[in-house]
């Protein structure tokens, strides 16, 4: 628990705890009213009381309609998670019924699989990923030249590694 060293502390608290007491279920009721949630409801009280309560350590006013003010504007951040939450969680789903794999799909993914580590670092960075040659080339930790020559010999030995039969499996494999 925090001690107050000066009495100025002793009175910032103290108004804050009476403006706590007076205000937060007034906040809350708000904020479930505009939710329909109680837990979410009050995980946004709880954030207007600890913002009002650092802006008090500063020195500057939080009254009730600042208080308001800044339940609204915290729970437009929370409408706006929330959609972005549920979007997430489509799409997630959308890509979990896709169909699967096709054959050449397939291949495609062995052949990286099978590139030594240095080839399919590049490879994804620039294809999978989209990064572009100077960004691939702070994560490989050289230059953006530096990658357009790791990426040539990348997918010259992803073509030659395609267009070569992959090794079946043998019978000793397989008991």
């Amino acid at each position: 628990m925090e001690t107050f060293e000066t009495g100025n502390d002793r009175v910032r608290a103290e108004r804050f705890t009476a403006s706590y007491l007076r205000e937060y279920p007034r906040v809350s009721a708000f904020l479930y009213r505009r939710t329909g949630d109680r837990s979410a409801a009050e995980e946004l009280a709880a954030e207007v009381f600890r913002i009002a309560w650092e802006r008090e350590l500063a020195g500057e006013e939080t009254g009730s309609g600042w208080l308001f003010v800044t339940a609204r504007n915290l729970l437009g951040n929370h409408y706006r998670a929330t959609l972005r939450l549920r979007d997430l969680h489509r799409r997630i789903t959308e890509e979990l019924d896709r169909p699967s794999a096709t054959d050449e799909d397939a291949d495609v993914l062995d052949t990286l699989d099978a590139l030594p580590e240095r080839h399919r670092q590049v490879l994804v960075l620039t294809y999978w990923d989209g990064l572009s040659a100077s960004e691939a080339g702070e994560v490989l930790g050289c230059r953006g030249s530096a990658v357009w020559v790791r990426l040539h010999r990348a997918r010259k030995a992803f073509r030659d590694l395609y267009a070569s039969p992959m090794p079946s499996p043998t019978s000793q494999e397989l008991s």
